[in-house]
């Protein structure tokens, strides 16, 4: 038996569809409105969707390292505090919105943690961009209420210029058939942006010779695509692929940022500035091929890199921690190093833990060294060494801040200023012994009652930029005097014995010196515990006569 199918039964399932379609369509808008209530298991969870799903991270920039390299040069040579500004840094290209005078602000910041070496004069005169603070400002010095330093240095200078697509590349190309057709297109492009920033004298609103700093930078974007179409009977099937990147303007802004201010302060200052800007963490590559290391090790091997170089650095008693103490030593690093603290092992504590650990080879690739073989990890790959001293104290840095620095002698009735700074966050606590070997604690105190204190960041003692120190520190009686500063990874204050927790700037009963601070708070840190301690000695001779008339 033979069947034959009309051609008409062909087109009879495409009826249908086509059919059910404009009846669906018909239904939609021609019924009632919808109802919000039916939806609302559907819309409750967009405050969850909307969150970011990648943790912010702090803003670096290849420079970041320099930038506290300068901050110990300023302090190893003793510099004081200087009032600096800026000018409003425009563009003149008109395609670049960057904060780039926010930028200089923070730059400066950064450099001035442990040195004290800038401080920023914050006053806008463009009444357009006058802010709340501002215009206070601005009331209280017309009433003579609030008074302004007069700064002595200013920063000068613009976004020179952007070149857009400066060199291009692309390149298509496809074939073509009855029913195939193939296509693949690339292009790459580079921009060119200049910065020029000066430094000038506020005093004479003239420009420094020399002081000056120009600097370009590239930034580049490319991309790739694949498109595929066909056909398969009488019906056809595309398919398109692609992948892009972009260097952004801002990042690029931050670096000539910082290159242009480690250049015209390390010039100003005097200081060897060149040693800051060598650094391996400056290499272009460096964070590409942090990240790479990074991506090929296990989870188990980062967190072994990590705790090893936190035990090295004093934050961990031992490599293999419970979670709660690794936890809380993650979080202490990532205070320290001013990272977004998360506790987590990510590639931001990854990166900050181990790059000191990386240098340049001869022929001027990135390398790790003073690392070793560490278990279950792929050829190749290394952990960094733990020969160096482990359980080190807390490293205290104290040191005279007055106007001629070096001095090892005051007057009687003289203020004095001291900075001290811990190399990781710590617990401090500061003593003076007089010429009549009394002592006294001046820190913690009623402003700063548990004395703790970040790691890298000068603690001004007293605090001078405040308006309200909590006290004041002038010489004594003719004779010597000491200020000794102790540092613990814990609060030791309640195991003091009683002889040590009088209230501060009280003399302690029975104490003569600082070795027996040291040795009390030893025993009451417990065995296995640190303490760091830093001391500084002066004479003081007595008050010189006021000349007549004076």
């Amino acid at each position: 038996m033979r069947t034959t199918f009309a051609p008409t039964n062909l087109r009879r399932p495409r009826l249908l569809a086509i059919t059910s379609l404009l009846s669906a369509a018909g239904l939609l808008t021609g019924c009632a409105p919808m109802n919000p209530a039916k939806d609302a298991g559907y819309h409750a969870q967009a405050t969850e969707i909307n969150r970011p799903v990648v943790r912010p991270t702090r803003s670096l920039s290849s420079f970041s390292d320099s930038l506290m390299c300068m901050d110990h040069l300023f302090r190893e040579t003793g510099m004081s505090t200087v009032l600096i500004t800026s000018k409003s840094i425009p563009d003149y290209s008109g395609k670049i919105a960057v904060a780039t005078k926010e930028m200089i602000v923070t730059a400066l910041s950064q450099m001035s943690r442990v040195s004290n070496a800038f401080r920023f004069v914050d006053y806008e005169v463009n009444i357009a961009q006058q802010d709340t603070v501002q215009n206070l400002t601005t009331l209280l010095l017309n009433n003579n209420q609030i008074r302004l330093q007069r700064p002595a240095l200013y920063v000068s200078g613009a976004v020179a210029f952007v070149d857009q697509q400066v060199i291009a590349n692309n390149v298509d190309m496809g074939t073509s058939a009855s029913r195939l057709e193939t296509g693949y297109s690339q292009s790459r492009r580079s921009s060119v942006i200049g910065m020029e920033l000066h430094l000038g004298d506020f005093r004479s609103r003239t420009i420094i010779p020399g002081l000056d700093s120009a600097n370009e930078i590239v930034i580049g974007s490319g991309g790739q695509g694949l498109d595929l179409s066909g056909r398969i009977g009488n019906y056809g099937v595309q398919f398109n692929v692609g992948r892009d990147y972009t260097q952004g303007s801002g990042p690029a802004i931050r670096t000539l940022v910082e290159l242009a201010m480690i250049e015209l302060l390390g010039k100003w200052a005097r200081v060897p500035y060149w040693q800051c800007l060598t650094l391996e963490q400056t290499h272009p590559e460096f964070m590409r091929q942090m990240r790479e290391w990074y991506e090929d090790a296990s989870p188990a091997t980062r967190g072994q890199l990590v705790r090893r170089s936190l035990l090295r650095r004093g934050y961990l008693p031992t490599e293999n921690p419970d979670d709660a103490t690794l936890h809380a030593a993650l979080a202490r690093f990532q205070t320290d190093e001013r990272m977004v603290v998360t506790g987590v092992v990510d590639f931001p504590t990854y990166e900050r833990s181990l790059r000191n650990f990386v240098t340049l080879s001869p022929d001027g690739h990135l390398q790790r060294i003073g690392w070793e073989a560490a278990p279950n990890q792929t050829a190749g790959a290394t952990t960094a060494a733990t020969t160096d001293k482990q359980g080190q104290p807390p490293e205290v840095d104290l040191q005279v801040e007055n106007i001629m620095l070096g001095r090892s002698g005051f007057e009687q009735g003289e203020q004095i200023f001291l900075s001290a700074t811990v190399s990781r966050s710590s617990y401090l606590s500061c003593y003076m012994r007089n010429a009549r070997n009394e002592v006294i604690r001046i820190l913690p105190n009623a402003t700063n009652k548990s004395g703790w204190v970040p790691g890298n960041q000068a603690v001004r003692i007293p605090d001078w930029m405040s308006p309200t120190p909590g006290f004041v520190m002038d010489a004594g009686l003719p004779g010597q005097e000491t200020v000794g500063c102790f540092a613990s990874d814990k609060n030791v204050s309640t195991q003091l014995p009683e002889s040590l927790q009088k209230p501060a700037f009280q003399p302690l009963p029975g104490i003569t010196s600082m070795e027996q601070i040291a040795t009390q708070m030893r025993e009451a840190a417990g065995t296995g515990a640190t303490i760091g301690l830093a001391q500084l000695q002066w004479e003081v001779t007595p008050k010189r006569p006021t000349a007549p008339g004076n």
